[in-house]
């Protein structure tokens, strides 16, 4: 019984070596380690480009008809019965359906404002841009007031306002014209949306970092580059709408699919911090960084989208800078 109990007992091989450290053990070959692809904001500006065919549209359209119609009639047949045996119910539920419907309306005449608002502001963009192709000094000046107009309403606007009307009369060409418009009225624009893009490659970055959910990041990359697209919109045009957020949304998703900007090549992982400080951290953090850039690129290009004007190579948003303010700091632990 002791042999027995003893055999089936812990067996303890004593070393006469001492374990090796883990500190010792060799780097892994930077060849070895998986380079941040960006996966999370690759599925977000892929879905945001997707166009709905022209079967789905009808389907939608339809089915939405649809049930219009069924809900209307649902409720003109509960009113008529509802004020047949209940008057003053029917009454009240009756001012209740004029609230609605006009409140809908309300919120139709503000899409349609904001529709009109990016109209205005694409149109001042293509003006401008024959005025610089034309060299049209009297073209360039009839651009910049229209630009005062659209911002007249803006507190923020004011002293850029006045500084443009003044210098307006000193310039001579389209250039200068445009160059005065950039430096007095859309520098503390570009600032503002600069900040959101900022915002929103931090939070897409950290997301894609610390949650290891699969479709939590995605989702959350996605709500955070539409609110952004939004809110550089109201940035440079006032107001958006919400019908509108999702069409610049799409076109923007478009232009960078179209031109390849969402391809992760070296010139983004030198932008970031480098191929070897890349290598050193962990994938998760590898991945946030790159989606964070990423989401750097859809914010500049919905500000050229947005923008009445169009940057110039000295005032266009670098990735790199708005990167660096964005994330500086936030792996600092982890990367060194």
């Amino acid at each position: 019984m002791s042999n027995e109990n003893q055999s089936s007992g812990p067996v303890l091989i004593e070393l006469d070596d001492a374990a090796p450290a883990v500190q010792d053990a060799p780097n892994v070959p930077d060849e070895l380690l998986p380079t941040p692809t960006g996966q999370t904001m690759q599925q977000v500006v892929t879905l945001g480009a997707r166009r709905p065919s022209a079967l789905s549209r009808w389907f939608w359209g339809l089915l939405l008809s649809v049930l219009t119609a069924i809900l209307s009639i649902s409720a003109w047949n509960f009113v008529q019965s509802l004020l047949a045996q209940y008057p003053l119910l029917g009454m009240g539920f009756t001012a209740l359906l004029a609230g609605l419907l006009l409140v809908s309306v309300v919120i139709v005449v503000k899409e349609l404002l904001a529709f009109g608002r990016l109209r205005k502001v694409d149109s001042l963009h293509r003006a401008a841009d024959a005025a610089v192709a034309d060299d049209n000094l009297e073209a360039s000046r009839k651009v910049a007031r229209d630009l005062i107009a659209l911002y007249a309403s803006r507190e923020e606007t004011a002293w850029g306002r006045e500084r443009l009307s003044e210098g307006l009369n000193d310039t001579f060409d389209a250039p200068a014209v445009f160059a005065l418009a950039e430096k007095e009225l859309l520098t503390p624009l570009d600032a503002l949306a600069s900040k959101e893009v900022e915002a929103a490659s931090r939070q897409v970055a950290t997301v894609t970092a610390l949650v290891p959910l699969a479709l939590a990041d995605v989702v959350t990359a996605l709500v955070a580059n539409i609110r952004m697209i939004r809110r550089i919109a109201e940035v440079y045009a006032g107001r958006s709408g919400t019908l509108g957020s999702w069409r610049l949304t799409r076109a923007v998703m478009a232009h960078l699919v179209a031109t390849g900007a969402v391809a992760v090549g070296d010139d983004l992982l030198s932008s970031i911090a480098g191929g070897s400080v890349l290598g050193k951290i962990s994938r998760r953090f590898g991945e946030g960084m790159v989606n964070g850039a990423l989401t750097a690129r859809v914010g500049i290009a919905a500000m050229e989208v947005c923008r009445p004007l169009a940057f110039t190579k000295k005032t266009r948003p670098s990735v790199r800078q708005l990167v660096k303010r964005a994330l500086t700091g936030l792996f600092s632990s982890n990367s060194e």
